[in-house]
C-alpha cells in the first residue's frame, strides 16, 4: 500500500534495488515568483536508465521544476547535482555562474519542448538546427557536423532525405524528431521532456513515444518526463509523482500510482481520463 507524502520535504522513493548512486539529485527545490510558490520544497532523484513522470494539473509547479532541472531558471531554496562527468555531481549546479550552467546545459542536458518553437530555429534546415548544438560545443569541420547531424537525426528516425528541409515545412511529429536529434546530439545524461506529444496525431504520438523508449533503452538515458496524458506517463514512466499547487502529494512506481491512487487528488486525476 502506498502512503501519501507529505509536502513538506517530499521525496520520490528510488527502487528498493539500487547499485549506483542517482544520476539526478534535486533537494528541496523552492521557486517563487513575487508571493506565488510555483514549486515548494521539492525533491527527487533519477537513475540512469529511469524514467520519471510527473503530473498535475496546468500552474500545479511540473513545468517550472522542469525549468529548474534545466538550469533555465533559478530557484531560491535547494540544491540540484548531476552525476553525468568527473567531479560535476560535487558540484550544486544551482550556484554556477550564467556561463558554466550554458556548458552544462550543452553537454549534458537535452530538452524537448512542447512547442518546437522554442527549441528549433524554423528557417534553418533540419540538419542545420542539429549541427548547430554540435557547432556551439566546439565542432568546426563541416563535414563533422553534417555527418554527425544526420547521424542524429536518424538514430531520431527523422526520414534523411528531408533533413536539408527546414521544420518550418514539418509535421508535428517530424518536428519533434528534429527536436529529439538536437537534444542528444551530444549524447547528454539526461533528457528533459516536457509534454513531448501534446497535439499529435494518436498514430504520430505512438511512433514519437516508440522512439523515445528505444532510444532511452539503447542510451539509458535518465529521463523526466512532465504530460498532462496520463496514457503516456505509463507508456514511458518507470516512477510518477504527482504535483499539486507546488507540492508533491503522492509518488511511486507508475502502475501502482495508476491503477491503485491513495491521494484524493491523484484519485481525481486518474478517474478524470478514465
Amino acid at each position: 500500500m502506498l502512503a501519501s507524502l507529505s509536502p513538506q520535504s517530499a521525496r520520490i522513493n528510488p527502487p528498493q534495488i539500487v547499485t549506483e548512486p542517482p544520476l539526478l539529485r534535486a533537494h528541496g527545490i523552492v521557486r517563487r515568483y513575487g508571493r506565488r510558490i510555483a514549486v515548494d520544497d521539492v525533491s527527487l532523484d533519477v537513475y540512469a536508465g529511469e524514467v520519471v513522470g510527473i503530473v498535475g494539473e496546468s500552474g500545479s509547479g511540473k513545468s517550472t521544476l522542469l525549468r529548474v532541472l534545466n538550469l533555465e531558471e533559478t530557484p531560491e531554496a535547494g540544491s540540484y547535482r548531476l552525476r553525468a562527468a568527473p567531479k560535476l555531481y560535487e558540484t550544486d549546479l544551482l550556484s554556477l555562474g550564467r556561463f558554466e550552467k550554458r556548458t552544462v546545459q550543452i553537454h549534458h542536458i537535452g530538452v524537448v519542448y512542447q512547442n518546437p518553437h522554442l527549441g528549433l530555429r524554423m528557417r534553418f534546415s533540419s540538419s542545420g538546427n542539429v549541427a548547430e548544438r554540435l557547432l556551439i560545443a566546439g565542432e568546426r569541420s563541416f563535414a563533422a557536423l553534417r555527418e554527425a547531424a544526420r547521424e542524429s537525426l536518424s538514430a531520431s528516425e527523422f526520414p534523411i532525405a528531408r533533413m536539408d528541409d527546414p521544420p518550418r515545412v514539418l509535421s508535428g511529429g517530424m518536428q519533434q524528431r528534429v527536436q529529439l536529434a538536437k537534444a542528444l546530439a551530444l549524447k547528454p545524461a539526461l533528457l528533459l521532456l516536457d509534454e513531448p506529444t501534446t497535439g499529435l496525431d494518436v498514430s504520430i504520438q505512438a511512433l514519437v513515444l516508440d522512439t523515445l523508449k528505444r532510444l532511452q533503452r539503447e542510451r539509458r538515458l535518465a529521463i523526466v518526463l512532465v504530460s498532462h496524458d496520463l496514457g503516456v506517463i505509463r507508456t514511458l514512466a518507470d516512477r510518477v509523482m504527482v504535483m499539486r499547487d507546488g507540492h508533491v502529494v503522492e509518488s511511486g512506481l507508475t502502475d501502482q500510482i495508476l491503477d491503485d491512487p491513495q491521494h484524493p487528488y491523484t484519485q481525481q486525476l486518474v478517474h478524470a481520463k478514465l
